[in-house]
């Protein structure tokens, strides 16, 4: 029985991913924005310079230090480590953090650091302490109150937000920040001979597939 449970822990892993992003192959969730992204460089239009550090100590260019490690703890609960790699694994606080500086995003940034804002405040006004500093099942508890709240409402939509760029920075190409490793593409079996990961097939249309297979309607 101890055996049992982790494998079926890894197809939940799987099956959450599939059904989001890939469905068996291809890359993220943002139709147009993301076509367009694939030839726009993340930088910002002028280099505002470091706001501040990661964990590890590499400069932050969107987040201040305090702000990245909130993105960190709910990108991690996101997607969790367990037996397969997880949100930290990937560096995608990284690529979220660099994403975000594209000048396109700019309406999007403003929007996530209205929402991580929303998130700390909700956070210290229920449990009195930071979310970095939260146990994962008060993180949850919280993000679940995001996740549930109205659909066009601030709350609502940094939470999409949040899956959506926390996916996009675990499975996408890792010259913007994440998958760090490739580890995203080698959990869904883009692999070839060896080591070597390979990303979806040239010309792959996501958004489409999971159109034509029912998943978003």
């Amino acid at each position: 029985m101890s055996r049992a449970r982790p494998a079926r822990r890894r197809l939940t892993r799987r099956s959450f991913i599939q059904r989001l992003s890939f469905l068996g192959g291809g890359v993220v969730l943002l139709g147009p924005l993301a076509c367009k992204r694939s030839s726009e460089e993340p930088k910002p239009a002028k280099d505002p310079g470091p706001l501040g550090t990661t964990s590890g100590g590499r400069p932050t260019h969107t987040f201040s230090s305090f702000e990245f490690a909130v993105v960190a703890a709910a990108t991690e609960r996101i997607l969790p480590k367990d037996e397969d790699p997880g949100a930290l694994d990937a560096d995608v606080p990284v690529y979220i953090d660099r994403i975000l500086q594209t000048p396109s995003m700019q309406p999007m940034r403003e929007d996530f650091m209205s929402g991580l804002a929303a998130l700390e405040h909700r956070s210290q006004r229920m449990f009195q302490k930071g979310f970095a500093s939260l146990t994962p099942a008060q993180q949850d508890e919280l993000l679940t109150l995001f996740k549930d709240s109205p659909p066009r409402s601030g709350e609502a939509h940094f939470l999409e937000l949040l899956t959506v760029l926390t996916l996009e920075g675990f499975l996408g190409d890792p010259s913007y920040g994440g998958n760090k490793g490739k580890v995203g593409w080698r959990l869904m079996g883009f692999d070839t001979v060896g080591t070597v990961a390979m990303a979806p097939p040239e010309g792959y249309d996501g958004p489409k597939c999971l159109r034509e297979c029912g998943v978003h309607k």
